[in-house]
């Protein structure tokens, strides 16, 4: 299936490449998100008539990235768990808690830009995540799991 890219992609492309995919990742995922559209003479004529607005989009979208990452650049978060005695949480603490309490720290993170590399925290202590904020932009933070008083 070929497709023409309305955004950057990770590991796929940047805006205007024509690229081919696999048709279940074209039709159920690049698609529906407004992400790319099939490559036919007619989109390909519409794609670009709107070229420049797409790429003048995404460049704001990676500029309000930037800029959210040097707010965070130094950001350290805590977070309250009920835990047992040997640190283990009751529960864990996964990318909806993370996102909810950056949100309540004054930071605007939505679930989807959570990455916990080796799935959702289950001890106290410090544990170091990425923020996914842009598909050029990653951010590293500290979440410090504290036991609940």
């Amino acid at each position: 299936m070929q497709v023409i890219l309305l955004q950057k992609v990770a590991n796929l492309g940047n805006i205007g490449d024509r690229v081919k995919v696999r048709s279940g990742f074209g039709r159920n995922f690049l698609l529906p998100q407004g992400k790319a559209t099939l490559a036919t003479p007619e989109n390909v004529a519409r794609f670009e008539a709107r070229r420049a607005e797409l790429e003048r989009a995404a460049r704001e979208h990676l500029e309000s990235a930037g800029e959210r990452a040097t707010a965070l650049k130094d950001f350290k978060l805590t977070i309250p768990a009920k835990a047992g005695t040997e640190g283990k949480l009751f529960g864990s603490i996964g990318t909806a808690d993370i996102a909810e309490a950056c949100n309540k720290a004054g930071f605007r993170i939505e679930r989807s830009e959570v990455r916990l590399p080796s799935g959702p925290l289950r001890t106290l202590g410090e544990h170091l995540i990425t923020l996914h904020l842009h598909a050029d932009v990653d951010v590293p933070l500290t979440v410090a799991i504290v036991p609940e008083e």
